[in-house]
């Protein structure tokens, strides 16, 4: 029985293109500090295109934290630290302009009239993350909220998921996992969990249904699959 579903940020509930790609380019033209090569050298650093706006598929933005993101760039900055970097990281990320993958605050609504426990896991920072569902009035929506700083590791481990079922008493085998990456699925699989592939993110379907039970277009698609659920198992 589904008891609670876990969705991972960047890519599920947020469209990854349209909010990201302005982030990236306007972190690195900052960290460049106006100079054109500069900025170009970062972005191969971390697999952006600042002509396109695209992601390579390996691109450390897509599904990493904000401190393996800042390993990559900090080759190209010397005497930048880590701390620092990543602090500027988290600053930015929770101001960045979000594009809803779907109108979050009535399909959680859905969801959560079924019974359902909510949850957010993101290998972005908890404190940006909630700053970014406050933006669109959807922090109230989620039972609970970790990044990869609240203590319990990054995705693809499964600690920030398993925390969720401890938090609020649920089996692992009656939460869904859903994310936009491989990384979310990893997780999920490893957490004991069922695991749901959307395509609201640089992944495509091919790269995210050998561990996913179902891959939708996006989690607009979620109910649909909650209440075929439930017919199986009435």
């Amino acid at each position: 029985m589904i008891t609670g579903i876990l969705f991972d940020k960047d890519g599920t509930l947020f469209d990854f293109h349209q909010t990201w790609s302005g982030w990236t380019r306007a972190l690195l033209t900052d960290l460049a500090e106006g100079q054109p090569l500069r900025a170009a050298s970062l972005a191969t650093a971390v697999g952006y295109d600042m002509e396109t706006g695209h992601f390579a598929p390996d691109s450390p933005v897509i599904a990493h934290t904000p401190e393996e993101i800042a390993l990559a760039l900090l080759p190209q900055l010397p005497g930048k630290s880590l701390a620092a970097l990543v602090s500027q990281m988290n600053t930015l990320s929770a101001t960045a302009p979000t594009v809803q993958a779907v109108p979050l605050v009535p399909l959680m609504a859905r969801l959560r009239r079924e019974g359902l426990k909510l949850g957010v896991v993101t290998n972005d920072a908890e404190g940006a993350a909630r700053a970014q569902l406050a933006q669109i009035g959807a922090e109230d929506s989620f039972d609970y909220v970790a990044g990869f700083d609240s203590g319990h590791g990054g995705k693809p481990s499964p600690g920030m998921l398993l925390a969720f079922a401890r938090a609020h008493g649920l089996d692992p085998a009656g939460i869904a996992m859903v994310g936009d990456s491989r990384h979310d699925l990893v997780a999920g699989r490893a957490a004991g969990m069922r695991c749901i592939g959307v395509l609201t993110g640089p992944a495509r379907e091919e790269d995210l249904a050998p561990l996913a039970e179902a891959v939708l277009p996006d989690i607009g698609y979620l109910p649909g699959w909650v209440d075929a659920q439930l017919r199986v198992e009435s």
